[in-house]
């Protein structure tokens, strides 16, 4: 063998190994698993939170097995009741008075006992009615109180009863099996109708006065994203008798057309004095409509993950994240409530919660023009979605499941329905380069934490956050997701809306949601201060042949309720504040200031005869005194007759003094949607996103943030490499770990 041979061969053993020695050192240093630390701070709650707590499965269980046993009527469960039987219909937490909770929270007071709120159905009575019980103590209830007189001032009549599951499936039936058979040959011709390839969508309000329950039902082609697939028939059902034999139909519209009953709409079809419009068939998939990927998937996108475990700790419904705890529920009708919000250990709110979600739609189909939903009645806390983790919500953030019992006796358990996680915002939440005098820079990562949950209500998705901030700020935040309404587009359908396919008319509607703030800054007694500017002008004393316009600050106490109702269009000014009895060290009240983010569209004209129904829609903010008697901006039992509200927001602005009172603010955040053909399939939230912000003003002597242990500073003159300087030249260190991701699970699909 030639020695060049031997040399080549050689050369190529020791590369060899070398290679493999490379391969093993870099095998030996792989970043290990991720070590959880737990969280720095400790819980001071001591199970004082589960005043608030939602009620568990076991308490459900008994509360149901009380009223059976002891309203001395037959209850039918509510998954298969008709209009005429009694029925429970709901059952959440009853939260007791805010005195009592704070005796027992601040003062040492008694434990309140732990109540629940039914909701019952009385229509196999002389009388049919809504009553609402309170019932109590639990876990064992041995007492039941009647609370409807005292909470509505009389009965609640039958008619306004939301409209449970079971009924829509009523309708449905007597829809296949009475009122399309009656039209044979559209049906079979024109709507190639099978007995399954139609899906029914509601309209609501259900009529034009009190008493009325006559509601539009919408057909579209029942496809993935039947939404924005409509086939031009719709059909008025009058459901208002209790007896199901004696629900009629009184009027179809049909491409523009309106009928007394399918029988004359048969028979001007078979005579051939209708414009027929045939819409294609779609495939089960929806085409157009369907939410599948038009691309194959690619390169991963961006993860975040805790190279140290959660900063936050999460222990029966309380929350402990750095300076901040709080105490989350979830209200089978609102949705998700936060209460007893601290700071640094002080409380700066006692309530923020979700009033209501309403839209009002425009079109020139009968049913999307009478359409003015308020989904509260239909229960935003109940269609409350499972979470998919990596989508809906970071993959490794907390995830909770809610129970809730509403349409049948059973409690049900939304898997995932709740989830927390702390969120890297991805900039500064304060920074500064200095490259005067001297030379450094300071600043502080914006990582917030936030707790979400995401309501499906027929069409939209909503996602609800709460956000909590270092510097002491919280924001409210609604983002309006889903597929948009549309109409059957014919005639001057485009006065409505956009035409977003051959024959969808994605029609304009408003979107205005409603929340709930009861500050309680330095203390339950505020005051209600408006900050703002005004431009004086001044002659420049070093040179008074000149003038200056000079910015400056304007101060007002606003010190009744008629003039702290701003309303939706109008001026409001720019810094409103709650104001403390205490001041900080520069001599200020100390304050947290209201900031609405909003870009509503018009409320609906105050003549109507259902507005007073959406009162509380009129006011951009309204801050009254907190009442026991007013909990709510709005009821459960004002979407089916808004002619005659149950609750009526506009009453609590009564011009009582609101200085040094216990305070609430009511805020309404909203947007206008015109659907335009990047709606189809599906709307985005980008751009779809109000609310609001609760933001320290004077409250704190400097920004409470600069005590955070994430905050970064080096000099010029500093090693800024140096772990001891800089912990983000640490990173390679404490942040090289692979995060434990587990296996994705979903349980949407189950118990729905």
């Amino acid at each position: 063998m030639h020695m060049k041979t031997v040399l080549i061969l050689l050369v190529l053993a020791l590369a060899t190994i070398f290679a493999l020695v490379c391969v093993l050192l870099t095998r030996g240093r792989a970043p290990g698993t991720c070590q959880h630390q737990p969280p720095e701070q400790e819980d001071p709650d001591d199970g004082q939170s589960l005043v608030f707590a939602d009620l568990t499965p076991e308490e459900l269980a008994q509360v149901v097995r009380y009223l059976q046993g002891n309203l001395g009527v037959q209850l039918v469960d509510a998954s298969r009741a008709k209009p005429s039987d009694n029925c429970i219909a709901s059952v959440d937490v009853q939260v007791p008075a805010k005195a009592e909770v704070l005796r027992f929270l601040d003062g040492g007071g008694a434990r309140p006992r732990r109540e629940a709120l039914a909701v019952l159905y009385f229509g196999n009575q002389l009388d049919p009615n809504i009553t609402e019980y309170v019932v109590g103590p639990l876990p064992t209830p041995v007492y039941h109180r009647d609370v409807t007189v005292q909470k509505y001032g009389g009965k609640v009549p039958y008619h306004r009863r939301p409209t449970l599951a079971v009924e829509y499936k009523q309708i449905a039936g007597f829809l296949k099996s009475q009122v399309f058979p009656t039209a044979p040959s559209f049906m079979r011709q024109v709507m190639e109708y099978d007995g399954a390839n139609l899906a029914a969508l509601t309209a609501a309000p259900r009529g034009f006065q009190s008493g009325d329950r006559i509601t539009w039902f919408v057909l579209f082609q029942n496809v993935s994203g039947f939404f924005v697939h409509p086939v031009g028939l719709e059909v008025l059902v009058d459901h208002s008798s209790l007896d199901i034999s004696r629900w009629a139909v009184s009027r179809v519209f049909y491409n523009g057309q309106y009928y007394r009953d399918m029988v004359q709409l048969e028979s001007a079809y078979v005579q051939g004095r209708i414009s027929v419009e045939k819409v294609r068939k779609a495939p089960r998939d929806g085409d157009f409509s369907s939410m599948k990927p038009r691309a194959p998937a690619a390169a991963l996108f961006p993860l975040q993950y805790e190279p140290q475990g959660p900063r936050y700790s999460v222990r029966n419904n309380q929350v402990v994240f750095q300076a901040w705890s709080f105490a989350f529920g979830m209200s089978v009708n609102t949705g998700l409530r936060l209460f007893d919000i601290r700071h640094k250990g002080e409380r700066v709110a006692y309530e923020i919660s979700v009033q209501e979600a309403l839209s009002v739609y425009g079109s020139n189909c009968p049913g999307g023009m009478s359409t003015r939903y308020m989904d509260g009645s239909f229960g935003i806390g109940r269609y409350t979605s499972p979470l998919v983790r990596g989508v809906d919500c970071p993959y490794l953030a907390t995830y909770l499941d809610m129970h809730y019992l509403a349409h049948s006796q059973v409690s049900r358990v939304s898997k995932n329905a709740l989830c927390i996680f702390e969120q890297n915002l991805g900039s500064p939440l304060r920074r500064h380069y200095s490259n005067l005098q001297s030379l450094y820079y300071g600043g502080l990562v914006n990582s917030a934490l936030v707790v979400r949950s995401i309501a499906t209500v027929g069409n939209y998705d909503y996602v609800w956050d709460f956000i909590f901030y270092q510097n002491g700020a919280i924001e409210g935040k609604v983002q309006a997701t889903g597929y948009a309404s549309s109409s059957f587009l014919h005639g001057d359908g485009l006065r409505y809306g956009n035409r977003v396919w051959e024959h969808t008319l994605g029609t304009i509607h408003t979107h205005s949601v409603n929340y709930k703030v009861d500050l309680d800054v330095g203390g339950v007694k505020n005051s209600l201060v408006a900050h703002d500017m005004a431009f004086e002008m001044t002659r420049a004393p070093w040179s008074p042949e000149q003038q200056i316009e000079r910015p400056r600050l304007t101060k007002k106490v606003l010190d009744t309720e008629d003039q702290a109702a701003f309303r939706l269009q109008s001026k409001m000014p720019r810094y409103v504040y709650f104001a403390a009895n205490s001041k900080n060290k520069w001599g200020h009240q100390r304050g947290y200031r209201i900031q609405v983010t909003s870009f509503a569209g018009d409320h609906i004209p105050e003549a109507s005869s259902m507005e007073r129904a959406i009162s509380w829609a009129r006011y951009q903010l309204a801050v009254t005194r907190r009442k026991e008697e007013e909990p709510t901006s709005t009821s459960i039992y004002n979407q089916n007759d808004p002619w005659t509200p149950t609750v009526a927001f506009a009453d609590f602005i009564n011009n009582e003094t609101i200085t040094n009172e216990d305070l609430v603010a009511w805020i309404t955040a909203g947007f206008l949607h015109i659907p335009h053909s990047e709606d189809i399939p599906n709307t985005v939230t980008v751009g779809n996103s109000v609310g609001f912000l609760l933001r320290p003003y004077n409250y704190y002597d400097l920004d409470p943030s600069i005590y955070s242990h994430d905050g970064v500073f080096f000099t010029s003159e500093q090693d800024f490499t140096a772990c001891e300087t800089n912990p983000l030249a640490c990173l390679p260190k404490t942040a090289s770990c692979l995060p434990n991701f587990p296996p994705f699970t979903y349980d949407g699909f189950q118990n729905r």
